[in-house]
């Protein structure tokens, strides 16, 4: 396995980096941070990105493609340090004045291969949310932009991970594993993402300890890449058992 990033909230300054402190602690040998785009909290996902940095670690922050002005320049173009970028189409803005535009992540993504090449541009992966005819349609147009990889949603079941990676044979990938602990954050998931959980899906600890062990295992022996989002989980009672799978 290349590398695993581990996706980290940037809910505002104070609790970003007591994260990454913590972070530090518990998996010394985590290099990467994977730094969402919320509209509903203050810090923006490049500001995380340069908390990140500060801490020592890469930062891959998110760019929301329908937040960027036809003439406006590209989040993290010019920042000092930053040299990926991951490629969101972007959910609704909560706040109604927030001023959003009819861009796709290809087309982002093109602009940026244009405007700053200097920069690794991925996109994003879901298996979920629709048809897969449609999803894998604009995989190819986000490949043909020049995407240089793909972040896939969190996947929950073996069969899911199987399919998903023969969609995604020939391309650099970061599966995304995250714990679901419990029928509320399980709710969470088959609302937001339209996951399918399979029959027998155990939403303890230990059992998401084990797919996250079974997955990870498979990834480093592919040769591939991951990140971990641990959602609603104590940093260290999720990522401490799995310390010695998240060396690069």
């Amino acid at each position: 396995m290349s590398r695993v990033a581990i996706e980290l909230i940037p809910r505002d300054t104070e609790s970003l980096n007591t994260d990454l402190a913590l972070l530090r602690q518990i998996a010394p040998e985590v290099e990467t941070i994977n730094l969402p785009d919320l509209l509903r909290l203050p810090l923006r996902s490049w500001e995380g990105a340069a908390l990140a940095r500060n801490h020592g670690y890469t930062a891959i922050p998110h760019i929301r493609a329908i937040d960027i002005a036809p003439e406006a320049p590209l989040p993290c173009a010019e920042q000092e340090g930053i040299g990926e970028v991951l490629v969101i189409a972007g959910d609704p803005p909560p706040d109604a004045t927030h001023r959003t535009w009819p861009n796709s992540s290809a087309q982002i993504i093109a602009r940026y291969r244009r405007e700053a090449p200097h920069l690794t541009v991925y996109a994003a992966f879901d298996p979920y949310r629709r048809a897969p005819w449609q999803e894998l349609e604009d995989l190819k147009q986000k490949r043909d932009a020049g995407a240089a990889g793909f972040f896939t949603q969190p996947l929950f079941d073996q069969r899911m991970f199987e399919l998903s990676a023969s969609w995604l044979e020939k391309d650099r990938v970061f599966w995304g594993i995250s714990p679901v602990i419990g029928p509320k954050s399980r709710a969470y998931w088959e609302r937001v993402n339209h996951v399918v959980f399979p029959h027998d899906f155990d939403p303890s600890l230990d059992a998401n300890l084990a797919f996250a062990r079974r997955i990870l295992t498979e990834i480093r022996a592919r040769g591939e890449d991951a990140y971990l989002m641990p959602l609603r989980v104590a940093l260290d009672s999720y990522l401490g058992p799995l310390s010695d799978l998240l060396r690069g």
